[in-house]
Order: C-alpha cells, then structure tokens, then sequence
C-alpha cells in the first residue's frame, strides 16, 4: 500500500511538471489581446520560467545528493505556489512574469527528484519498466492539459488555467509530505560548489548521451510554444479544437510508452537494435520535415502527423536510455538530472525567443529551426550507438 502510495506521489509530481509548461499555453493567444503582447513577450512567459528552472536546479540536483530527496522537493513545491498564487492574484503583466519565474523555480525540484525516487528503489530494468508507465502517466496529462487548458481558457479565462496549477500544486505538497520516505544519503558528503559537477562534464560517454538527449527534446518543445499562435491565430484553428490537435502527440507517445514498457518487461532485444529503430523514426521524421517547410505547409493535420512521428521516435531512447544517463554515476543522480534539466531548458529557452523572433505567422520559419535540430539529433544517437562505453555500461548495469 506504501509502495502504491509513493509511485501515485511520484505521478502527481510528473502531472504537474508536465502541466506546468501545456496547461496554460492555450491562453496564449488571449493573453496576447488582454496585455497588448507582441508574439516576443508572449513567448517570454516560458522563457523567464525557464530562466528560474535553470538558476534553481543545479542547487538542487547538488542539494538532493547531499540531504535527500524529499526536503529539497517540499522546498521547491512551496515556491511553486507561492508562485502560482502570485500569477492568480495580479492583473498586471509584470508580476505574472515574476509569478512564472517563481513557478519555474519551484518545479525544478518535483521535475528533477521525482524520478530518482525510483532510481533509489530499483534496478535498472524495474527502472526501464517503470519509466515507461510514468512517461505514460506524465503525456496522458500533457495529452488533458492543452485540452482542458483551451476549455479553462474557453470559460475562465487565462486565470483559470493558474488557479488549476495552484490547486495541483498544494496536492503535490500534501501528498509528498505524508508519503514520501526520506531517501537514504551517500556515505560521500557531496559539495554544494558547482564543483561539484566537474565529474560530469569530464565523462565524455555520459555528455555523449546528456547532449543526445537535450537535442532530441528540443524539437517538440519548440513546436508546443509556437503552435498556439500557428494552429490558433493564423491557421484558424477554433480554441476549443486546438488542444485535440496538441493534446494528440501525449496520447500516442503515452500509448506507445505502455505498449513499450510491457513489450521490454519479458523481452531483451538488444539497446543497439533499438537505437538502429529509433535512427530510422527520427530520419523519416526529418524528411517529412523538410517537405512541409519547403512547401510551407498550412494543414495542421500533415503538420501534427509530422511531430506525431518525430514523438514516437522519442519513447525508446526515453525509456531505455534515460536510467542508464542516471546510473552512469550512482552517487551523482541528482546532478545528472540535473545538467540534463538545466541544458534541456537553455536549449528550449533559445530556441523558442529565435522562433519568436523570426515568427512570421507561417510554418515555414519554425520549419527550417526544427529541421535543424531533428537532424543533430540523428547525428547524435547515432554516436550514442556506437559509443563502446555507453553499450558496456548498459550491459553491466543489466
């Protein structure tokens, strides 16, 4: 029952850091008329949430290796409703800015932490397989948030889509104070100095797999930012069908991380096969890519089909590569996710005030971004696959 508990706990944690970003970005396009935005200022509202992320998380992936788990995650949880109440409770822009950086601040924690507490608990194969039902959890609520987002939106306007974000977060409080166990601590104090994470940067294998990851994530982030604008304002998609379109990239990679999961429970198919797969998704995905921003395309259905592709490609490495980027080094778990949270942020942060900036209300611009970073992140894991190191590391931790 305990056990039960700590994995729902667990959960909570991962909807709310994936609804976070997806809940409220259906109210884009509202929050754009209410305050007189360009599409710039707009985007800004991730971007300083992202900024907060990243100043937050390196101290807390050192933290959590130095004193546990679930104190950093309570101290994190508290700033994120804090930072909530802040965005619920103004009407001016700048203080919602200032609420989505709290915000940004506090999710480092719950996003960074929530995971490691099963990496604490279990091998890595249990790992794999419980990876795949959380991905499933997490963008079954990616898959809700833009849905219930643009309703929220719909009926209450863009400060129902922060009272929901509240309201989850004071569950994810509750629920991690009664039923989280503290984690036991390494016998090594570790530094709160960004010394600290020298070891890291010094791994060429485990920056290898750290960078394939950051590249490969980029790409989706880069289309859920924009696309309120894109599918919203510009392709005339109606605000009350806008999330299906979104919401329907959660579903399947939620599905298929499921169909997955189950699949690799009983059955070892070997990580360089795997890999060889998911080359060839990202590839095909790639070249669909580049037709649509020749062409630029403006059907959002050839367009979502397009990510949808791109996101399958994502769930094998996903759940096969992620807990070996975590056990690589067993004392450093925190900082690893860590580096790879902060990276994943910067990149997406950068990369979303260039699509910002070269926005011209057509797929095209945002196209030739996307196109770039699907074909690094086929160079990369192609590197990843042929890295020795990575595919004895993953051998023995079996």
């Amino acid at each position: 029952m305990i056990k039960n508990m700590i994995l729902l706990t667990v959960i909570i944690m991962d909807l709310l850091t994936g609804m976070e970003f997806d809940l409220f970005v259906p109210g884009f396009p509202e929050l754009q008329h209410y305050f007189g935005l360009t599409p710039f200022w707009v985007e800004a509202l991730l971007s300083v949430n992202f900024i907060g992320y990243c100043l937050s998380l390196f101290f807390v992936g050192g933290l959590a290796d130095r004193y546990g788990r679930k104190p950093i995650i309570l101290l994190g949880l508290i700033i994120f409703v804090i930072g909530s109440i802040l965005c619920v409770c103004t009407k001016f822009y700048f203080f919602i800015l200032i609420g989505r950086f709290l915000q940004g601040i506090g999710i480092a924690a719950p996003a960074i932490l929530s995971f490691l507490i099963i990496a604490d608990s279990y091998p890595l194969k249990e790992q794999q397989f419980l990876m795949a039902m959380l991905n499933a959890s997490l963008n079954i609520a990616a898959g809700f948030a833009p849905v219930i987002g643009s309703y929220l939106t719909l009926y209450f306007h863009w400060q129902g889509n922060f009272i929901s974000l509240l309201i989850l977060g004071l569950m994810a409080l509750c629920m991690t104070l009664i039923f989280i166990p503290h984690s036991k601590l390494s016998k090594h104090e570790t530094s709160l100095s960004l010394h600290s994470y020298i070891p890291i940067f010094q791994s060429i294998p485990l920056m290898l797999l750290i960078t394939a990851f950051l590249i490969s994530c980029v790409p989706y982030w880069l289309f859920v930012g924009i696309s309120p604008l894109l599918y919203i304002k510009d392709l005339s998609i109606s605000l009350s069908h806008f999330g299906y379109y979104q919401g329907s990239l959660a579903f399947i990679f939620a599905l298929g991380s499921i169909v997955f999961g189950l699949i690799i429970k009983n059955n070892d198919f070997g990580l360089k096969k795997l890999l060889f797969l998911t080359i060839l998704m990202f590839t095909f995905s790639f070249i669909l890519f580049v037709i649509a921003t020749i062409s630029n395309s403006t059907n959002p259905l050839f367009i979502t089909l397009i990510m949808l592709s791109f996101c399958m490609g994502q769930i094998i490495p996903s759940v096969i590569l992620y807990p070996l980027m975590l056990n690589y080094m067993p004392t450093a778990k925190g900082r690893v996710s860590a580096v790879f949270q902060g990276g994943r942020l910067v990149l997406t942060a950068i990369g979303l005030q260039i699509a910002g900036y070269f926005y011209t209300g057509s797929f095209q611009n945002i196209g030739i971004i996307i196109c770039v970073f699907v074909l690094l992140t086929v160079i990369s894991f192609y590197l990843v696959m042929n890295n020795r190191e990575l595919m004895q590391s993953h051998k023995a931790l079996m």
